[in-house]
């Protein structure tokens, strides 16, 4: 066994017996070992050492130690900086006090931000998280998405599953620029975190595309539209927690492959794309999801559970649909599978860009409530034609506006 192995072994054993140490003296609340707690907390070299000393004198809830909990705030390591948090709490603070520890929700580091937020919306919750505005049940808006939001109130979606448009790859979308695709994009998405109930989620499916080159002279352009758009929503109030994979059999996509596959020249190399991608995002929260499900009644919540078996990887293989009516519509699965594992029964779940309305037609069947925008006269008209004699669950029937008569539906339901 080498030096430097021993050295740290020895290291670690060491620091093992002053947080055991620390940890018994801190048990008994004894006043007279607080300059024990006070030269750990601030000088140890191990900030596990630092964090079990903070923790202890912490324990003595008293106030004569404030100002050493407002030191110790300073020290690099977050878990350090949080224990002395939560003790300055548990003893209580003044203004002056409340002002300093609000100041650190600019801290550099994240979880010390969340700490700070924890603090400042600590709360049960509203009472009517489970509900919507009833204006919103089953109604599809021939307008765009973004006018449509503007008339919503906050906090009144579960949960936001949708497509968007291609950047200039279908005869359907057209934007000046790539910047502007992702600028429309970002509002969009600010959009429906504002009128998302707090801790649910955003699933967006997007994929790097190709722009066809003008002629032989000129290259084919790729747009990595999932990476460039991430930044964009999570610092929109978006907290990132999954990337799943939709995986398609390679008949289904363009063969690009099939040049290298005769020359076979470096250089040329340009794999089957079969892959999009479904981000999965949650309105920030310092709740947990216990909260969330605490917000239903038990039978809702048994009914939502999901039956039998599920997907365990992030790569889900489902077969892409298209049809006459629109040439990349949601596979049927694909909406069942997010539907069930982000929703409950009775949600209004959200599709700013519904296409032929798979997603609504789906989330209806399962118990849902839909609400869908469409901005494309054509598409409404599919989805409407669509709805027709569609054996529903939910005893709402589809309601259809566009920008006007949906104001006036918001105006007569709220009197």
């Amino acid at each position: 066994m080498g030096d430097s192995v021993k050295f740290a072994l020895r290291s670690d054993t060491l620091i093992k017996k002053k947080v055991n140490f620390l940890k018994e003296l801190g048990k008994n609340k004894d006043i007279n070992n607080s300059d024990i707690f006070i030269e750990r907390a601030l000088n140890d070299k191990s900030s596990i050492v630092r964090r079990e000393a903070t923790s202890s004198l912490g324990r003595l809830r008293d106030p004569k130690y404030k100002n050493v909990f407002v030191k110790i705030t300073s020290d690099k390591d977050p878990k350090v900086v949080m224990q002395a948090i939560r003790a300055l709490l548990a003893i209580g603070v003044t203004n002056k006090e409340l002002r300093y520890l609000e100041s650190l929700k600019n801290h550099k580091n994240e979880m010390i931000q969340a700490s700070i937020r924890e603090r400042q919306h600590h709360k049960t919750g509203n009472k009517n998280h489970k509900d919507h505005p009833g204006y919103l049940t089953n109604v599809t808006v021939n307008a765009s998405t973004i006018e449509v939001m503007e008339l919503i109130e906050d906090e009144s979606v579960h949960l936001t599953f949708t497509s968007p448009p291609y950047y200039n790859a279908r005869d359907y979308s057209f934007y000046e620029s790539y910047e502007d695709y992702l600028d429309f994009l970002e509002a969009c998405f600010k959009s429906v975190h504002r009128i998302t109930k707090e801790g649910r989620f955003l699933i967006v499916n997007t994929s790097p595309i190709i722009v066809p080159r003008l002629s032989r002279q000129h290259s084919s352009k790729r747009y990595p539209i999932p990476f460039d758009l991430h930044n964009r929503i999570i610092n929109n109030g978006w907290e990132f927690i999954d990337d799943i994979i939709w995986l398609k059999p390679e008949y289904s996509v363009k063969n690009r492959v099939g040049g290298f596959q005769q020359h076979r020249k470096p250089l040329g190399y340009k794999p089957n794309t079969t892959t999009e991608m479904l981000m999965v995002y949650r309105k920030k929260t310092d709740k947990l999801l216990d909260w969330n499900i605490r917000s239903y009644d038990l039978d809702i919540v048994s009914k939502s559970l999901v039956k039998g078996e599920f997907e365990t990887t992030n790569v889900w293989k489902i077969n892409p649909k298209s049809s006459k009516d629109h040439t990349a519509i949601f596979p049927k699965e694909l909406c069942e599978r997010v539907i069930s594992y982000y929703s409950y029964v009775g949600d209004l779940v959200y599709d700013p860009f519904a296409g032929s309305g798979t997603f609504g037609a789906t989330a209806s069947k399962m118990g849902r409530n839909f609400f869908m925008t469409e901005l494309d006269k054509g598409y409404f008209n599919v989805i409407r034609k669509n709805f027709i004699n569609l054996d529903l669950f939910q005893k709402q029937e589809p309601r259809f506006y566009n920008l006007e008569d949906f104001k006036r539906a918001i105006h007569d339901f709220n009197g």
